[in-house]
């Protein structure tokens, strides 16, 4: 800026003449510095220069020969300000304790080593929730009196810092599935007509307590054992329409045993079929022969198939009812059935009178010695389980020990037989009873294992039913038929 425009002058420029705006501009060291630069940028005010003191000053002793650069490091921290006694300073001296500062506003300073107690928020009612809730209070986990508490949500149990006994919490809540409703019946009869539903039984499983093996009454079941035999042996001396009303007794007891049970059991199969059935099967085969079985087992489908469709509702189960109808026919009516078979080889003509019942007779010897001879000997020496889940009570020992018994029991019996008469002959039959008996034994025992019953029936005195004590012969009779039919004893 000129000194003309400080001493408020102004030039006139050609082409017009103009006057300074600014009335006073007195120089920049005295009291009153502004320059009025019109509409454009108004009165611009500068500050009042003082140079009279140094921008920067030290004070004395303050300031040191710097250390040259190649000078090894003192790790000391510089320090810019002296430590005074000064409260109002920033930085307090070494060994002060700075005054807590109120942050809160207020008078009443909130000191950190006592927080504030927990509040507690008053526990809702009447809570509808969907699912589980995790901020509800009742799953949230909390410790009393030290102890740890599982929380009913997720299952974690919390342990307080001070490592106390373990406790839980009993009376909590545990979150469940929602029972399925059901549509109740007003005239209290399933779906099949056949009766009430009665509640199923809990299932045995790994867990469970099993209640211990009741031991056998033997003079009990001795003496129906005997008399049992001796109604056989007498059967078996009439002739072969004896022994086939006694088969067909036995198979008709052994199914009435078993759907009834199934069905106290909660299942509903269709029992007049099913029992009308396994009667029929053995009938049919000994009056035509094996021809005859496919039908009977296609007239039983089929009616078991009408009494399901004749429901009100899916709710009669038809699959697992019909399907135990079905497992009934196999089990007891076909297997059974090839007893009638193993009879009808005595009808075949003249020679043949004694086939059928004197295989017949060694077979039922032969599976009578194995049982013995496993019970007997399973009881003294067993100690390694056969199938533990199936039957604790049966062991390799008693198996082997009731092979034993089927070996001698047939080579014994076979030595009196006019049909089987080769040494080869008896070591089959023996090897086919020791082999399969036992899998019809363990089949009855997983089956009643699943339907958590002791026996199917209590006829027997000391044997159970009729189906508890023909399991094995059940699984033996179908093997034998195919092999005297393969060996046909009677060329020999």
């Amino acid at each position: 800026m000129s000194d003309d425009m400080n001493n408020g002058g102004r030039k006139i420029e050609e082409g017009g003449d103009w006057s300074d705006d600014t009335t006073n501009v007195p120089d920049r060291t005295g009291n009153d510095s502004t320059v009025d630069f019109g509409d454009e940028f108004g009165v611009v005010k500068f500050a009042d220069d003082d140079d009279s003191a140094p921008a920067i000053s030290f004070p004395e002793g303050q300031t040191g020969q710097l250390p040259h650069w190649t000078d090894p490091p003192t790790g000391e921290i510089p320090r810019f300000v002296e430590a005074t006694q000064d409260t109002t300073s920033p930085t307090p001296s070494f060994g002060s304790v700075r005054s807590r500062v109120d942050l809160t506003g207020s008078s009443r300073r909130i000191e950190p080593t006592s927080p504030p107690p927990p509040v507690s928020r008053p526990r809702r009612e009447n809570r509808v929730s969907i699912g589980s809730d995790p901020t509800d209070e009742r799953n949230r986990p909390s410790l009393i009196d030290g102890s740890p508490v599982r929380d009913s949500s997720t299952g974690a149990t919390r342990r307080e810092s001070t490592g106390d006994t373990r406790r839980e919490i009993a009376d909590r809540p545990q979150a469940g599935k929602p029972t399925q409703v059901r549509r109740s019946r007003p005239n209290g009869r399933s779906d099949s007509g056949t009766g009430p539903r009665p509640r199923p039984r809990s299932r045995s499983g790994a867990g469970t307590r099993q209640q211990p093996a009741v031991s056998r009454d033997l003079p009990t079941a001795t003496a129906v054992g005997a008399l049992l035999g001796a109604v056989y042996i007498a059967a078996t001396l009439i002739g072969p329409v004896a022994v086939m009303v006694v088969l067909v007794a036995v198979i008709t007891l052994a199914s009435i045993e078993f759907f009834t049970q199934t069905t106290t059991t909660g299942y509903q199969p269709a029992m007049i079929v099913g029992v009308a059935g396994c009667v029929a099967s053995p009938l049919a085969a000994y009056w035509i022969g094996d021809a005859a079985l496919p039908l009977v087992f296609v007239f039983t489908f089929i009616a078991g198939a009408l009494t399901f469709i004749g429901t009100h509702s899916v709710e009669s189960g038809p699959v697992p009812n019909l399907g135990l109808t079905m497992l009934g026919m196999v089990w007891i009516g076909l297997f059974g059935s090839y007893g009638a078979l193993i009879i009808r080889l005595s009808n075949a003509g003249a020679g043949f009178e004694h086939v059928g019942t004197d295989t017949l007779f060694i077979v039922v010897i032969g599976v009578i010695a194995n049982d013995v001879a496993a019970f007997f000997i399973g009881a003294a020496t067993g100690r390694t389980p056969l199938r533990a889940w199936i039957s604790p009570s049966k062991t390799m020992e008693g198996l082997v020990g009731g092979a034993i018994g089927t070996f001698a029991a047939v080579i014994i019996v076979g030595m009196q037989s006019d049909t089987w008469q080769n040494l080869s002959q008896w070591l089959i039959i023996a090897f086919v009873i020791s082999v399969v008996g036992p899998i019809g034994d363990l089949t009855e025992s997983m089956f009643k294992r699943n339907m958590d019953i002791k026996d199917f029936g209590t006829l027997l005195r000391g044997h159970g039913g009729a189906l508890d004590r023909f399991d094995s012969m059940l699984f033996t009779l179908p093997v034998i038929y195919y092999v005297t039919l393969v060996l046909s004893p009677w060329t020999s």
